[in-house]
């Protein structure tokens, strides 16, 4: 079987710098001089496309990755009140999202709730845990790692704060 997926663009950073001085600008409140990460879901422009999507226009106020994905990037975790600029799969940022709720667990610490604000599929833990588990086992390959069921996982809530017609 051939792998179909695309791979995602890098972030677009001059983009991102200049809708996040547009954020900063409009709400200097929200801001305390902290840095904001630029970054995209998923692992293909075709899932990234599919996830922003799905926050954009859709219920999706929650993502969950693997701590481990952090500390291969090089980055750290979010942190509550922290921000993101997420970018489509092309690189172009499409919404800036800030983070409301932060708890690390395993796989099976995940619950009908978080995988209904996670909104995927049909909103449902069986569906969560069976698209993760793919997602997982596949990305981890990719890094010459092993994924686990007792591999540690960021689950983040957050609200789309940027642009003002798609703000919570």
């Amino acid at each position: 079987m051939t792998d179909t997926r695309t791979p995602a663009a890098e972030p677009d950073l001059a983009a991102a710098a200049a809708m996040w001085a547009l954020y900063a600008h409009a709400h200097p409140d929200a801001i305390r001089g902290e840095d904001y990460t630029v970054d995209r879901f998923g692992d293909s422009a075709e899932l990234a496309d599919l996830l922003l999507r799905q926050v954009t226009h859709g219920p999706k106020r929650a993502t969950s990755t693997l701590v481990a994905d952090f500390a291969a990037e090089g980055e750290e975790s979010p942190r509550i009140g922290s921000h993101w600029v997420a970018c489509d799969g092309a690189g172009a940022p499409r919404a800036i999202l800030r983070t409301l709720e932060l708890r690390i667990g395993d796989f099976g610490s995940a619950d009908e709730l978080f995988a209904f604000d996670e909104g995927e599929d049909d909103r449902s833990l069986e569906s969560w845990r069976a698209e993760h588990r793919r997602y997982w086992q596949r990305t981890s390959a990719a890094r010459g790692a092993t994924w686990s069921e007792a591999d540690e996982i960021v689950f983040e809530r957050f609200a789309v704060v940027w642009p003002p017609e798609l703000a919570d």
